[in-house]
């Protein structure tokens, strides 16, 4: 039986957006069959499973184009520290001392957090995703999943600096193919794979190359970590005779319509240019970001109105979409010194239709005929959102994640009137602290020298 949602507010997300007041959209399987009037709506489709939404909105589910829920292990605790001290003092020691258990309880809390934020498609590169990719799978979201290679001794790092290594490289394109193997097309093709080559600075051209060779022959998209510190810049220059990352990726065939490239950060007005030319998507995470400072901030207007497809994403320890658009459209007005620019509007296809562009998803973004049933259902009944004058805008500038009340993905609910339907919510919670508790653990006792939070030390073995 088909689902007909009806009596609420509509906002389809298409380009030429109109707000339909007593909106309703019908879906039969995993589609989109038809979107209109509510009163002609319910009489075309009576056999199907009504749902009156009043004082609801109802919007395209949201992309989180670029994120990493494992690590939501470090919630609340790098948050201030340097940027080198956060990726390669934290973020990657933690991820390879964390068990397999731990990575899907941690997975687990943050597919979690997606949908009870309006998410409904997550873009997830990291490391040993194999090993948790049947956990996300199984929350019910799409997803885009790759493993983050590197031919660089990540763990080396911080304390000896920069290492290529080939069996450390074979090691990643070996989980690589496992991952794509097991999981890629699967879950009715809700599930999807890419190829990520982790960063520029930790990626050598033998690996750039390997990669290349496995999206080719698979037929898979390719992302990457893009400029995003000082300390890549400076890599990337001593070892590519004073390229930028940009112009090293150009050089090593890692540019293109197929490249989704996150952060950007220190990206020169030339490197901006390529990747326009090159039709190369960015993932912008505002919210992340802004937690490093001023500094940690793109050139948003360059990269905008030179027509680079500007996409957005959480990054790490959250997956609150809502935030990164709030905090999107602030920072980004901010830069520009300019009250009205980008709009509502902007923000809002940032994290619907150029998502959905940059996966080639000509299905995904908007609410329409015969698109992909992926829909988020919004109260508008909140002190916070009332009165309505303009619905993108309060949705934009005021929503939470916490007026988000219905989720489908898929055509299947996901989270129904409060209830997530695939997930134990407390259950997960409960797991997921358990998990981080064993993973600081770990941390601590292989790096004694990694400093531990003072109130968290307490918990650990």
């Amino acid at each position: 039986m088909g689902i007909l949602l009806t009596r609420a507010t509509v906002l389809t997300g298409k380009q030429n957006d109109k707000v339909l007041t007593n909106g309703a959209v019908a879906i039969d399987n995993d589609k989109i069959i038809d979107v209109g009037d509510s009163d002609i709506l319910e009489s075309k489709y009576q056999n199907f499973d009504k749902h009156v939404l009043t004082n609801r909105l109802i919007i395209p589910g949201l992309i989180n184009n670029h994120t990493h829920t494992v690590l939501n292990v470090l919630r609340g605790a790098i948050e201030n520290a340097g940027s080198a001290d956060r990726v390669y003092g934290y973020m990657v020691p933690i991820s390879f001392v964390m068990t397999d258990e731990d990575r899907k309880a941690l997975a687990a809390v943050g597919c979690l957090e997606a949908i009870k934020s309006g998410t409904t498609t997550l873009v997830d590169p990291l490391r040993f995703v194999n090993s948790y990719a049947e956990t996300m799978a199984n929350t019910g979201l799409r997803l885009y999943l790759a493993e983050s290679a590197a031919d660089a001794v990540t763990t080396e790092i911080r304390t000896s600096g920069y290492r290529y290594d080939k069996s450390w490289g074979d090691a990643f394109l070996e989980r690589t193919l496992q991952l794509i193997d097991n999981h890629h097309a699967t879950k009715n093709n809700r599930v999807q794979c890419m190829v990520a080559a982790h960063a520029t600075d930790i990626c050598s051209p033998w690996l750039l190359r390997e990669l290349n060779d496995i999206a080719h022959s698979k037929g898979l998209r390719r992302t990457i970590h893009l400029a995003q510190s000082s300390q890549e810049v400076t890599q990337v220059k001593s070892m590519a005779e004073g390229k930028t990352p940009v112009e090293y990726l150009l050089e090593n065939d890692w540019l293109g319509r197929d490249v989704l490239a996150a952060h950007c950060s220190y990206c020169t007005t030339s490197d901006i240019g390529l990747l326009s030319e090159t039709a190369t998507s960015m993932a912008h995470c505002p919210a992340s970001s802004a937690r490093r400072g001023y500094h940690g901030l793109a050139n948003m207007p360059g990269l905008v109105d030179l027509g680079v497809n500007v996409t957005l994403g959480t990054d790490n320890m959250s997956e609150d979409m809502f935030e990164a658009m709030r905090v999107g459209l602030i920072l980004n007005r901010g830069m520009r010194e300019d009250t009205g620019v980008p709009t509502p509007k902007d923000i809002f296809n940032w994290a619907t239709i150029n998502p959905a562009y940059s996966l080639e998803r000509e299905d995904l973004g908007n609410i329409d005929k015969n698109m992909k049933a992926d829909i988020s259902i919004v109260r508008l009944d909140r002190a916070h959102l009332s009165p309505i004058i303009d619905t993108l805008s309060s949705l934009v500038h005021y929503g939470q994640a916490s007026d988000v009340e219905s989720v489908i993905v898929d055509g299947e609910w996901v989270m129904k009137e409060g209830k997530v339907l695939t997930m134990d919510e407390e259950e997960v919670i409960t797991q997921a602290q358990n998990a981080t508790i064993r993973a600081w653990s770990a941390l601590k006792k292989q790096w004694g020298d990694i400093i531990i939070p003072e109130e968290f030390d307490q918990f650990l073995s």
